[in-house]
C-alpha cells in the first residue's frame, strides 16, 4: 500500500491530504479522483462527517478522542475525514489514520493566507458533501465553524474539552458571537458545561455532557512492567506514586514535589513519577531545581512522555493529579481502571468521577500538605488503598467506556440529523 509520502499531487483545495483508501482509486490520476470526489453522493450513502481539529501534533484526551471516534463509529453509517492546520506525521498515532486528513497550514487567521485558506476548507466541505463539521478547540471552533457555517454545512458541533484556560480575551467575544451558530455543544463535564453555559451564554438545551471513554481492551494489552521497573531502578519493596499528562505549569507538578517532601519524610522508599511530554521547558527546569531544593530529586523522576502509559500505572501504588484546571482526565480515568486509588484536586470534572472516600480523595488545589496527609492515608493503609482501586475499577466499567462515549455520540448525530429533515 502506498504511504502518505508516496501519494499523488493533492487537490487544489487542500495543502497536503493523507489518504488510506482502496488501490483502484490510489492508482487513478490526480484529475480523476478529484472529479470522483466531486460527484453527489448517492442516497442512503453514509453521513460525512469532517472532524475539525487545531492540530495533530501532541497526543493528548482530544486527539485520542477524536482517534477512538474514527475508530468506532458504525462505517456503514458514518463516513469521517480530519481537517487540521498543524500536522506531525512523525508522531505515530498520527501517522496511520484510518481516514482522509487534509493538512491546511495555517498561522494566522487574518492574513491573505488565511483567506485563501478559508476557501479551500469551503471547497472541501461543498465537494465532499460534508453534513456535520465536528470541531475541537479554539480556531476550528471559531474560525473553522464561521467557514463551516459560510459554506452551507448543515450541523456544526463543537467539543470543548477546559474551564476556558488557554482563552485570550478576544476569544470570550468570539465564542459569545458564534454561540448562536452551534447547532451542538459537547462538553467532557458537568463542570464545563456549566461554564460553557455560563460564560459563552449558550443555550442550555444545546449543551450537552459527553464523557471521555476508556478502551478497556487496551488496559489489558501487553505489560512492560519488568522493563519498566528496571528502567526506573525499584527496589522490592518501593511504592510509586505516579501521575500523568504534559508538563506544564496548570497540572500542578511543583505542588505534587512538595506534597512528596512530606510523604518521603515518614515513608523514604517512596518514589514520585511523572509522566507526560515536556511542553514547557522552563517549567520542567523548575521542577528539577525544586526537587533538588527539597532533598527529594533522588525520589522523583520526570519519565518524559510515552505512548502507553499502562505498564506504568500496573506497577504504582497510588495515581495522583494535582492539577489546577481541569475538563474531564483521560489520565484519571486509565489510572481507576487499572484499578489504582486516586488522589486528586477538587477542580474541573474531577469530582465527577472521584467519589471522596470511595475510589479515592478530593484535595484543594495548591495545598502540598493536604496533598501529602491523603497520599499517605493510601501508602500506609494497603487494603484500604485496594478496596478504593477496585472501586474505581468499577465505577469506569459502569460509565466511561469508550463504547458507552460512542453509543451516546452516534444518538447525538442522529437526533441532530432528524431535526434537520423535519
Amino acid at each position: 500500500m502506498l504511504q502518505w509520502w508516496q501519494l499523488p499531487p493533492t487537490p487544489d483545495w487542500a495543502s497536503e491530504v493523507t489518504l488510506r483508501v482502496e488501490p483502484p482509486v490510489l492508482e487513478a490520476s490526480p484529475r480523476l479522483q478529484v472529479a470522483r470526489q466531486t460527484l453527489r453522493p448517492p442516497a442512503g450513502a453514509p453521513v460525512h462527517i469532517l472532524f475539525l481539529i487545531d492540530q495533530l501534533c501532541q497526543p493528548g484526551g482530544a486527539e485520542r478522542a477524536l482517534l477512538n471516534a474514527l475508530r468506532l463509529l458504525p462505517k456503514e453509517r458514518f463516513h469521517c475525514s480530519v481537517a487540521t492546520f498543524r500536522l506531525d506525521t512523525r508522531v505515530a498515532l498520527f501517522r496511520d489514520l484510518s481516514c482522509p486528513v487534509y493538512h491546511f497550514p495555517l498561522r494566522r487567521t487574518y492574513d491573505a493566507n488565511a483567506l485563501a485558506t478559508a476557501v479551500r476548507l469551503r471547497r472541501l466541505i461543498r465537494d465532499q458533501h460534508i453534513s456535520i463539521v465536528h470541531s475541537f478547540f479554539e480556531t476550528s471552533d471559531l474560525w473553522g465553524g464561521l467557514v463551516a457555517k459560510l459554506s452551507g454545512c448543515p450541523m456544526l458541533i463543537s467539543s470543548r474539552r477546559d474551564m476556558g484556560i488557554f482563552r485570550a480575551r478576544k476569544h470570550e467575544w468570539a465564542y459569545r458571537a458564534m454561540g448562536p451558530f452551534f447547532d451542538r455543544v459537547l462538553t467532557v463535564s458537568e463542570e464545563v458545561r456549566r461554564f460553557c453555559i455560563e460564560h459563552d451564554r449558550l443555550d442550555p438545551s444545546k449543551v450537552v455532557t459527553v464523557y471521555n471513554g476508556i478502551d478497556l481492551k487496551k488496559v489489558e494489552e501487553g505489560d512492560g512492567r519488568g522493563e519498566l521497573q528496571r528502567l526506573l531502578r525499584l527496589s522490592p519493596g518501593t511504592r510509586v506514586v505516579v501521575t500523568v499528562g504534559h508538563v506544564r505549569r496548570v497540572k500542578g507538578f511543583d505542588i505534587l514535589i512538595r506534597a512528596a517532601a512530606t510523604v518521603c519524610q515518614r515513608l523514604p522508599r517512596t518514589t514520585f513519577v511523572v509522566a507526560g511530554e515536556f511542553l514547557e521547558p522552563d517549567y520542567v527546569l523548575e521542577l528539577e531545581d525544586l526537587a533538588r531544593s527539597l532533598d527529594v530529586a533522588e525520589r522523583v523522576c520526570l519519565l518524559g512522555g510515552t505512548e502507553n502509559v499502562f505498564p506504568l500505572l500496573r506497577i504504582s501504588d497510588v495515581f495522583c493529579l494535582p492539577s489546577r484546571s481541569e475538563g474531564f482526565s483521560n489520565a484519571l480515568l486509565e489510572a481507576m481502571a487499572c484499578g489504582l486509588p486516586c488522589v486528586v484536586t477538587g477542580v474541573g470534572g474531577n469530582a465527577e468521577a472521584v467519589k471522596e472516600g470511595h475510589n479515592g480523595f478530593l484535595v484543594p488545589p495548591e495545598d502540598p500538605l493536604a496533598l501529602a496527609e491523603r497520599l499517605l492515608v493510601l501508602l500506609e493503609n494497603s487494603a484500604r488503598a485496594k478496596r478504593m482501586g477496585e472501586a474505581g475499577a468499577r465505577i469506569v466499567r459502569e460509565r466511561f467506556t469508550v463504547e458507552a462515549m460512542i453509543d451516546q455520540l452516534v444518538g447525538i448525530y442522529d437526533d441532530l440529523l432528524e431535526a434537520k429533515r423535519h
